[in-house]
């Protein structure tokens, strides 16, 4: 069955931007209804209307000069037979923003209080993440930045999450894309962390694993977070709690290690045909709370790809770098690894070429770090001395991961899949995972799973040869 193509009537003499918008939003659910409708179905599929080139979820005027920063005049998708697809890989800047009533020149008329949390997208980035689709690999690649990392905005040395503050999207994605070697940022989409409570709730909550209990309360912020280690069915205040906690050891890089964790569940939950049904009924609740210069089409294209990709072919990677600084006595820094980020974009992003000045890893100088999901030390001693037997030589113990797992995963903390997937071949069983959130003094790290203690028998090399072996957290 087809459908019949359809054009607004007068377009050119509307003049209510009030008009535009619930037209426009009107298209979009629209659109993304048939869309679904085909992912569930695969029916022969529906032209898209001319107006799939409106950008119904704009909430913000760019000036010509940050237009510009987008290459917006390079089309990244086509309307097929069916559906519109991606016509080539896309880098999307994603801006998470948390502002407060305090960071705000002009007050709101509602007495909010002075810290807390409004809808607005002019505050410092919360969480910044440079998600790349790629039609050519079939793999989605998501490169967390720390809110922390060390940036020169305006010619003065600042964290990366001011971009936003100081330039609006346009001068996060140029401050993004000069920290990464000039990588181009074709679109953006700036959320609210109001909007992030309201769409989890609107697909009935995620199933998360909190590692550890997480407790933190601030009368000032209206933030209470009181959240038990374990598997647990999250709503969307829970889930935001979950995503803002950063007090612990690691700071805002634990806080990225659990987003990971967080998307990655997030993905397999939410881009399930059922899901998609719902999309028009979700954007419609979330459409305020949103920002970004990607057209409906643009939109119907990239969450059909999405839709499509592995779970082995999702990368969660996270800016190369170190620590700077305590926190306590001086502004503590993200300081970026040039030469791993200029690794990390060539493979990922496909730009520029690979670092010659770091030489190439051989699998078996890889760090790796052990952690334990059984509660089996004798587990733990076989997979030590099996990788000693196998020529690898720097191994550690860590602290054990919480979850019990059936499968044992092979963490490539840096992005270093050849490396975890020849550990993975060496040791005949596991899943791979590009992801950081593996020990951070690691290269690969590998959380035993169940499969491994059914899997392999004693080693012969006896366990006191690998007593040198040092356990780091």
């Amino acid at each position: 069955m087809s459908v019949k193509k359809t054009h607004p009537k007068n377009h050119s003499q509307q003049k209510s931007s009030v008009k535009k918008k619930s037209k426009g939003l009107n298209w979009l659910f629209i659109s993304l209804g048939l869309t679904a409708v085909s992912l569930t179905s695969a029916a022969a599929g529906a032209f898209i209307a001319i107006s799939l080139s409106a950008t119904p979820l704009k909430q913000s005027a760019l000036t010509p000069e940050q237009e510009e920063v987008f290459s917006q005049d390079e089309a990244i998708s086509y309307k097929s037979l069916r559906l519109p697809e991606l016509s080539r890989p896309v880098n999307v800047l994603v801006l998470g923003t948390k502002v407060l009533t305090s960071e705000l020149d002009e007050k709101p008329t509602e007495d909010l209080g002075y810290h807390a949390l409004v809808n607005s997208f002019k505050g410092l980035s919360d969480t910044m993440v440079l998600v790349r689709f790629d039609p050519l690999s079939n793999k989605l690649s998501l490169l967390s930045i720390p809110r922390d990392t060390q940036t020169t905005i305006n010619y003065e040395l600042r964290k990366i999450n001011e971009a936003n503050y100081y330039g609006g999207p346009s001068l996060a994605a140029e401050t993004v894309s000069e920290l990464l070697g000039g990588v181009p940022v074709d679109r953006y989409v700036r959320v609210n962390v109001q909007g992030v409570e309201k769409v989890i709730d609107a697909l009935g909550g995620v199933n998360v694993y909190v590692p550890k209990d997480m407790k933190y309360t601030d009368h000032s912020q209206h933030l209470y977070i009181d959240l038990k280690e374990g598997e647990q069915h999250l709503d969307g205040s829970q889930a935001v709690s979950f995503l803002r906690f950063r007090y612990d050891r690691y700071g805002d890089i634990g806080r990225v290690q659990r987003q990971q964790m967080f998307m990655r569940a997030l993905v397999e939950q939410a881009l399930k045909p059922q899901t998609l049904l719902r999309m028009p009924e979700i954007l419609s609740i979330i459409s305020s709370y949103i920002d970004t210069n990607l057209t409906v089409e643009e939109l119907v294209a990239l969450s059909g790809f999405a839709s499509q990709t592995k779970r082995s072919n999702v990368q969660l990677l996270m800016l190369p770098g170190r620590f700077s600084g305590d926190g306590k006595h001086e502004v503590s820094y993200w300081l970026p690894n040039s030469y791993q980020i200029k690794n990390m974009v060539a493979e990922y992003f496909d730009h520029g070429q690979p670092s010659f000045q770091v030489e190439p890893t051989q699998p078996t100088n890889l760090k790796i770090a052990i952690q334990d999901s059984t509660d089996d030390p004798e587990a733990v001693r076989r997979m030590v001395n099996y990788l000693r037997e196998a020529g690898y030589r720097r191994i550690f113990v860590s602290d054990e991961w919480p979850q019990t797992l059936e499968t044992t995963r092979i963490v490539a903390q840096n992005g270093d899949d050849l490396g975890a997937a020849t550990l993975r071949a060496d040791l005949g069983l596991g899943e791979v995972l590009v992801e950081s959130t593996g020990n951070l003094a690691s290269d690969i790290t590998i959380v035993l799973g169940q499969d491994w203690q059914n899997y392999f028998p004693e080693p012969s090399v006896p366990f006191q040869e690998t007593r040198s072996l040092t356990t780091q957290n």
